[in-house]
Formats: structure tokens, sequence, C-alpha cells
């Protein structure tokens, strides 16, 4: 069913009334890991690979497609959180476990590898190898206290690999990763050099398996690109700047391995992608964007011919560099049979025939494809939210605004099912984390889509400090905690009251992260704005920036927050809510996760407190065994409840009206 049928029997659904209306969408739905997603075939084109969330665990499937025979990769204790097609029937994956208070599961840094047929299932590299290989015929593999990253899979190699390797220290500062040849049955390395950057670092590889591009940022937050040719000796820089949103970098070779796309912002334009040649090592551009930067750069089915980019202005859009191709071509036809979603190849057979696409928008989580170029035919795959009915959710609206000082924002605005030009809304503002480099996207967003459902609005904006929208916008965001930053938040929200959108005494603030700073500062900053704030593992106190937490354990992490966030303790208490409580008027809930490394938790203890001794009624969610977020499908369904329970009370239809 097209998109537009879909809305359009929504909007039919909502004229009918109650009578005619779909029943609510359970919270567990929102709250379940999304069942598949990556779904990649192999390079002979014979199977397919897929990670699936089974018992609230991510394991990886591996389906034959000449009979539909399956077979499933157990991890030992751990989930699967990556893998790729290393040979024409061998697997890699990496396997994650909870690490330094992250919301998901952490890569180990260990390589495990299978066979098409669940075979030579073996763990070849990192603190495990050579130990608990399932019935490993491995002898000379031992463990290793290090992590290991793909660089490139040697397309023509099925046997070799390309890794850079990070020894794990005592001390917190990076040591230059090491790169090799790797062997993908029986774990034998060759080493061919050692970074020229500090960890972390990125590579790039030619066609041939010649590692020429290192970039990275060094101890002084300084971008760094370095370039070595084939034969030469030694590293050269190539690029040196801020290490923020539009950093230029390398991302492929052309087909004839001699001209190198690099991501780019040129002169005058926000994102851009150009050509670069080790003769004239200039960036051309080839492709621009006023507004936005290239999201992702995009193939043909030869998978080294780069035909164009993705980018975000708004919904999802492709820059075309190269037209009369077969894969613009498939794309462009694909686009037509599902109009207003995003259509994208995510793997290709290595004779380029056979294909994974995947379609997806902002009510639909993504359905996966196997396309097949000779017959045209496209036979559905896997649903990544099975759950999940596009004809159930919320439309997510592009919106453009200007600051209080004439910056432009983009944002989106969700609004209920059925009341897509409804007015005086209950509305949830939702801030995104980070601050700086992140930024959101049109898309399906779990919580978005759940307040929608309940019948709030839900904006989120890009302030200024998020990533894709050009180097100058995000230092703008530099030292703004508090600030101009904040100061967009509010500017957005006042939009949507002065658009009729929002009913100005129903508006509460959310996010998590530095989300959950925001929802915290604009309570302190527009005591009458919000009636309510929701601050999910927030920062409540930036001193404590560095003195707790994973950022001040190196001299690269405390360089960064004293560029981005300033290091005098007066400006900092000064814009920490912890310090300003008493200007609140808004009912606050904090959610807190107790193994949080990110943003332990004595900043949401400490404002917890600091409200117990006032007397001040709040709601407070602890979970002792979450990290930075929930993780856990049923205590996500527990907090939604209980958010839910917290704006209904506040903003919701039988809240009590606000003072006059």
């Amino acid at each position: 069913m097209s998109l537009l049928i879909r809305r359009l029997a929504a909007g039919l659904a909502a004229l009918l009334g109650a009578a005619g209306a779909q029943a609510e969408v359970p919270l567990a739905d929102f709250a379940r890991h999304i069942q598949y997603s990556s779904v990649k075939i192999s390079p002979d084109g014979e199977y397919i690979a897929a990670d699936a969330v089974v018992d609230n665990r991510r394991s990886l499937a591996i389906l034959r497609l000449s009979d539909m025979k399956a077979t499933r990769i157990i991890p030992r204790g751990d989930e699967v959180v990556a893998f790729t097609w290393v040979g024409k029937q061998r697997l890699m994956y990496t396997v994650g476990e909870p690490i330094g208070g992250l919301e998901r599961p952490g890569p180990t840094g260990e390589l495990y590898f299978v066979d098409a047929d669940g075979g030579r299932n073996d763990i070849l590299f990192g603190k495990r190898a050579g130990k608990e290989s399932v019935g490993s015929h491995i002898k000379s593999v031992k463990p290793e206290q290090a992590s290991a990253f793909l660089i490139d899979e040697l397309r023509d190699d099925d046997d070799n690999i390309l890794i850079s390797v990070y020894e794990w220290k005592s001390t917190a500062e990076p040591t230059p990763p090491v790169v090799y040849k790797f062997d993908v049955n029986d774990g034998s390395k060759k080493q061919l050099f050692v970074s020229p950057l500090r960890a972390p670092a990125g590579f790039l590889a030619d066609h041939a398996g010649n590692v020429t591009f290192a970039y990275g940022a060094d101890v002084d937050n300084r971008w760094q690109v370095m370039y070595r040719g084939k034969g030469d000796k030694e590293w050269v820089g190539v690029l040196d700047g801020p290490n923020t949103g539009g950093r230029p970098r390398p991302l492929a070779y052309d087909a004839e391995n001699k001209t190198v796309y690099w991501s780019c912002e040129p002169d005058g334009k926000i994102g851009g992608l150009c050509t670069w040649t080790a003769e004239d090592r200039k960036l051309t551009p080839v492709w621009t964007a006023k507004d936005v930067e290239v999201d992702s750069l995009l193939k043909d089915f030869d998978d080294t011919t780069v035909v164009g980019v993705l980018a975000y202005p708004g919904r999802s859009a492709i820059g075309v560099v190269n037209k009369k191709t077969p894969m613009i071509e498939a794309l462009t036809a694909l686009m037509q049979q599902f109009p207003g979603e995003t259509v994208s190849v995510t793997s290709v057979s290595r004779d380029g025939k056979r294909a994974i696409v995947l379609v997806e928008s902002d009510v639909n989580p993504g359905e996966y494809f196997l396309f097949d170029r000779n017959s045209k035919k496209l036979s559905p795959l896997l649903r990544r939210a099975d759950k999940i009915n596009p004809e159930q959710m919320a439309s997510m609206e592009p919106i453009r605004l200007k600051s209080r000082d004439g910056l432009d924002l983009n944002g989106y605005l969700t609004r209920p099912l059925g009341q897509e030009q409804g007015k005086n809304l209950p509305m949830v503002v939702y801030v995104h984390g980070g601050p700086f480099g992140i930024r959101d996207y049109w898309g399906y967003d779990s919580d978005a889509q759940m307040l929608a459902s309940r019948g709030y609005a839900v904006l989120q904006v890009n302030f200024r400090g998020s990533g894709g929208y050009g180097i100058t916008f995000e230092t703008a965001g530099y030292r703004q905690w508090g600030g101009t930053m904040q100061d967009d938040v509010t500017d957005a929200t006042k939009w949507a009251i002065a658009q009729g959108i929002a009913d100005p005494k129903r508006i509460c603030i959310y996010g998590g992260s530095y989300g959950g700073y925001a929802a915290l500062m604009g309570a302190v900053r527009e005591p009458d704005l919000y009636r309510c704030a929701i601050g999910s593992v927030g920062v409540y106190d930036l001193r404590l920036r560095y003195t707790r937490g994973l950022a001040q354990d190196s001299k690269f992490g405390t360089n960064y927050m004293r560029e981005t966030m300033g290091d005098d303790p007066a400006a900092l208490a000064a814009a920490s809510p912890i310090t300003q409580l008493d200007r609140i008027k808004a009912k606050l809930m904090l959610i807190v996760g107790g193994q949080d490394k990110i943003v332990p938790p004595v900043h949401g203890e400490s404002v917890h407190n600091a409200l117990e001794q006032r007397g001040v009624k709040h709601e407070w969610l602890y979970q002792r065994t979450e990290a930075h977020g929930f993780y856990d499908e049923k205590n996500v369904e527990d907090m939604y409840a209980r958010m839910l329970a917290f704006l209904d009370a506040n903003i919701g239809a039988k809240a009590t009206p606000a003072s006059p």
C-alpha cells in the first residue's frame, strides 16, 4: 500500500470517529528493539545474513535463498552488534557486552568468523581467541588484549581482510593503531604499518588493497587527514582543520583507482562531494548543497562506481553525480513504486545481479526486499519491526524557522494521526542528545511515535551545535550550554505556539543526555513556558564533567570539553540546572540508569536529593541495571508508561488547567 493511500485511509478513519478507529498501539510494541537492523547478501548471491532479536538478545541468522534453509548463530552470553561478508560464503561478525555505561551493548573488539552453513564458527581475534571457538580446529590463535576494526573486506580476495588493531593500555591516553592483513580462515596476520594518527583513526584503501589514507582527531582536537601513495615511505598531511561538523574526509576511490571522492564543504555551501587526485591534491566539487552535509555515498551495482549521495535536508534526498548508471535507473523506478519513502540498496552480490533493498519512512521502520536485476523482481524478505503498522503511525513533517538572532533552524513536527492539521495541541518538545555533531533525522522514531499515539504533538529541532549543517553551524554551539543552544529550543517552542500548533498552556520538554540537560535548563530559563520537564540520564552539573564520567579520563576528552563547554567554574555553575532549581515552576520527572558511566547517576541523584530537601514533589525513575539510556524492553515499556502518566497529569486532557 502506498504512503498516500495509507494516509488517505488514516484520514478517513479519523472522520468516521472512534467507531472506525484502530486499536491503540501497545506501549510494548514501541519498546521492542528493531527486529532486523541489518540484512546483507553474500558475495555469491546464494545467502543472506541478518541480525535478529530473539528473547531480547540480538543473534545472527543465515538464510540459503535456494531452499530458504536457515542457520542461527548464537553468541555465548553476548549480542551480535555488526557483521559483514568477507568471502563468497564466509561471514565475520562482532559481539557486544555492556561497556562503559552505554545504552546498547558495546563491541568487545573480538572478531568472529563463520561459514554460511554454520561451520567453522571461530573466534580468530580478541581476548577469547583460541579459547571459546565452537568445535575449533584453530590451534595457532592466541588471545590478545586488544580491539580490532574492519578497514576493507578486499572484495577480490576471499581469504583476507584489512583490519586496524588497538592495543588495550592501562593509561587512558590512546596509542596509534596497527594495520594488518588478516586471514579469515586461520586468524594469522601480517603487519602492514603503524598508523600515523592516534586512536581512534579511520582508514581508506584503494581497490587493490593499498591503505593510502588515515584520518582522525589529534590530542588537541584538530582534524587530520594523512596520505601515503603506493610505494611511498612517508605519510604526508593533506588536511588540518577543526574537528567538527563538515570535516572533509576521503570516502571511496573511483572504479579506475585514481580519483578519490571526499565529503567536503565547498565555499558558500554547507555540504558537498568533491574529487581529489594525488597529482593535484585539490578538492573539486562535483555535487553541493547549500543547507546540509552529505550523509552517505551511493555506488553502482559494481560496488566501485560512485553514482551519488544521500542527504537529509528535510526528508531524505538523493544527489546524483552520474545519471546514466544502472543504480540510478533502478532507484528511480523503485522510488516511483514507493512514493514518499526512502529507498536504498544496502548490499549487492559480487556479480551485481542480486541486491538487498531497504524501504523506510517516518511511519515505516523499514522493510527489506530481495531485488533481482535481470527479472526486475522485488521480493519481500523481512520487516524491521513487524509489530508496527505504518497505517497507525503519525506523519513527521520537516519544519524550518528563524532563531532570534537570524539563524536558520531545521527540525521536525509530528502531530497525532488524524490531526495532521491539528491546532492548539498538547505538545512535547523532544530534544536530542550530543549535543555536538548529533542531529534529528526524518524517519521512524519510537519515542516520537509513542507520544503521538497518545495524542501529543512532538517538536524536534536541530539547534546550533547539531551535526549535519556544516562547520559554522556546529561551532556556533560551542560554549553555549544554557545559552544560544537553549535559546534555539525556546525559539522553536514559541514558533509552534505562534503557528497555532501548540496550546501554550500544555507544553512539556523532554530529552536524554544533553537533551535531559536542555529539558531542565529550559524549565530554569523559561519557567512560564513549560508545564513539565522530563530529564533522562541528563547532565545537571557541568562542573562534574571534569571530575566524574569518561570524558575527563584522557587529555583529548579534557581538551574537547574545554573547547566545546568551557572550563570556568563560575560560568559552568551558572549554566547548571542544579544551582538554579528554585527558579523552576514546571513539574519534574527524572530518569536515571544506575550503571551509567557516560553521565554518572550522581547528576540525577543530586537533583533528586535537592528537590526532596525542598519538599518538591517530582517523579523519580531509577533503574539499577540500566545505563546511559534504557535498553531492556520491559524497562523501556515501564518508562514509557511512567512518562505518559506524568504527561497526562500535567498537559493531558485531564490535567489541571494552568494558572492564568
